[in-house]
């Protein structure tokens, strides 16, 4: 395996029990919940099993066993000590149902809090080197004006807070996931676990967080307690709560998960169709207001102990509603940047409407288009709205195909797109 440099953070494998800045009633604890569960593990396999190497710190965490008599080898199909098969004693296997009782996380050790925090500081999403190139790449198959584009661009490259909002239906979600599929393209280090004061949080999230190679310790050495992953995106909406913000623990397991601004660190957070929430607004931003300012959180243990946790999250607010009916004065300055993604224009509209002729292979005629934007959007003064020639195409076609006929831009199938889509407009116009 070869050594690796050139990260803004690079964790070590650890060479002693102390390295791994884990009391060794932890390390214990784990290896006899781990035993218990199995029935009997090479000295190699406990070791993978913990995420930690076996010279220097597993084979002595096993010596301790050993002495104490918690575990006895039961046989080997090697000479080599890695490969000795360990088994738990009766003494052992009570002091096993004792550490479940304590908490029942099996699985890699936990790093210490503050070797995270070191880690989340040093690995900032500002270091993600966005750049306008790479911007206007991942965009390009969205219509922006250049306006738009010159402001999400110090947006992104702070990785700050983002306001975005603006009339349904214009591609803020659009936008939103964009960026964050551009900034997960980079890595990070993240933890399995993180302990402090001997609780664990559970960290590493495989719905959330994405790995950058699979099994990349068998390539570079690193400590195998953290993960080389993709920098995370996270997208809730409606369903987030206040809870979901705090750290949640396990009655059952004795253990906690982290919160989603913990998993997103080092990535983005987007609250989409933000001020739907079940919870206020008010609330949500007023739990954030530290946060965003001081750029750490603060998390409570069931057992009252406040935690320090760096916030080095991108949180990206979208909304079709106005800003001024969500947020006060004091809180939007907290928000770095807010961008207005407005209606498009009519040449905009003409750019969208040909890209979406051409996606569903329905030859595009500019006569059809004029038809269109007189009789339906200048007549009745409807508004335009990026999502229109998507969904009426897609209108259109269905009508086409139902009534044997071919998608063409004909006046009969605009007049029967427009007659089934227009109602939807109109509740999306109430809504806006």
């Amino acid at each position: 395996m070869e050594e690796v440099t050139g990260f803004a953070f690079f964790p070590p494998p650890p060479r002693s029990i102390k390295d791994t800045g884990l009391n060794l009633g932890l390390l214990l604890d784990l290896t006899l919940k781990t035993l218990y569960l199995e029935g009997f593990m090479t000295g190699a396999q406990i070791a993978n099993a913990l995420a930690l190497p076996f010279a220097g710190v597993m084979d002595k965490v096993l010596e301790i066993m050993r002495r104490e008599h918690l575990c006895e080898v039961r046989g080997s199909k090697a000479v080599s000590e890695h490969a000795f098969e360990y088994t738990l004693t009766d003494k052992g296997t009570e002091k096993a149902k004792e550490a479940m009782e304590r908490s029942q996380y099996v699985g890699p050790a936990p790093v210490p809090l503050e070797d995270y925090r070191k880690a989340m500081k040093a690995q900032p999403l500002s270091a993600a080197a966005v750049t306008p190139e790479s911007l206007r790449k991942a965009l390009s198959h969205l219509v922006l004006g250049e306006d738009i584009l010159r402001q999400l661009g110090p947006a992104v490259t702070m990785g700050h807070s983002l306001f975005i909002y603006g009339p349904p239906g214009n591609g803020k979600t659009a936008i939103s996931e964009a960026i964050g599929k551009l900034i997960s393209q980079h890595s990070i280090f993240i933890p399995y676990a993180v302990e402090v004061n001997g609780h664990i949080i559970k960290v590493y999230d495989n719905l959330n967080h994405k790995l950058v190679v699979q099994g990349a310790e068998a390539i570079i050495q690193y400590d195998r307690r953290w993960l080389l992953a993709h920098r995370p995106f996270i997208a809730v909406g409606g369903e987030l709560t206040l809870e979901n913000l705090d750290l949640i623990y396990n009655e059952i397991t004795r253990y906690y998960e982290a919160p989603l601004q913990m998993k997103a660190n080092g990535g983005m957070l987007l609250i989409d169709d933000f001020g739907r929430q079940q919870v206020r607004p008010q609330d949500i931003l007023n739990r954030w207001i530290v946060p965003l300012e001081k750029r750490v959180d603060y998390l409570t243990l069931h057992t009252g102990l406040k935690i320090e946790i760096p916030f080095e999250v991108f949180v990206v607010f979208s909304t079709n509603l106005p800003p001024s009916r969500l947020v006060d004065e004091a809180f939007l300055r907290r928000i770095r940047h807010k961008v207005e993604v407005r209606n498009p224009t009519f040449d905009e509209y003409r750019i969208i409407f040909r890209k979406e002729c051409e996606a569903r292979g329905i030859p595009y005629d500019e006569n059809a288009l004029v038809y269109l934007l007189r009789e339906y959007y200048v007549k009745q003064k409807v508004p335009l709205r990026a999502c229109h020639p998507r969904d009426l195409l897609d209108q259109l076609v269905s009508i086409a195909r139902y009534t044997k006929r071919q998608p063409r831009l004909t006046k009969e199938l605009i007049d029967e797109a427009w007659a089934a889509y227009y109602l939807s407009i109109q509740k999306q116009e109430k809504s806006s």
